[in-house]
């Protein structure tokens, strides 16, 4: 991941830990553990979902955007407030979000 980009952040672990204690522990955060398991188990060409009840790091997000450029996967995490949909390396499910909220606003007026 790292020769495609991927450069670890740190400010997404809020304990007061050392730095390679932080690594460790971004990499056991739930999406990314889901994600691992999708690519495991579930066979090319299908998508991998994951649905999760807090917020999407930025960490997460990021790695999530180069997991699917490199392994060429559409990947679809469902956090506690949007929909963020990977492939290719582009997230496209952000853009959709705010323009569908955008409409839900307009029609609750």
């Amino acid at each position: 991941m790292i020769e495609e980009g991927y450069v670890p952040d740190m400010k997404s672990v809020l304990h007061d830990v050392e730095e390679s204690e932080k690594l460790k522990m971004l990499n056991h955060h739930s999406e990314k553990l889901a994600i691992a398991f999708g690519l495991i188990f579930i066979p090319p060409g299908l998508p991998i979902k994951v649905v999760k009840n807090l917020r999407v790091c930025d960490d997460c997000h990021n790695a999530t955007k180069i997991i699917s450029k490199i392994t060429q996967r559409e990947i679809l995490v469902r956090d506690a407030v949007r929909f963020h949909l990977f492939k290719h390396g582009i997230v496209l499910a952000e853009t959709f979000g705010r323009a569908l909220n955008s409409v839900i606003k307009d029609v609750s007026v």
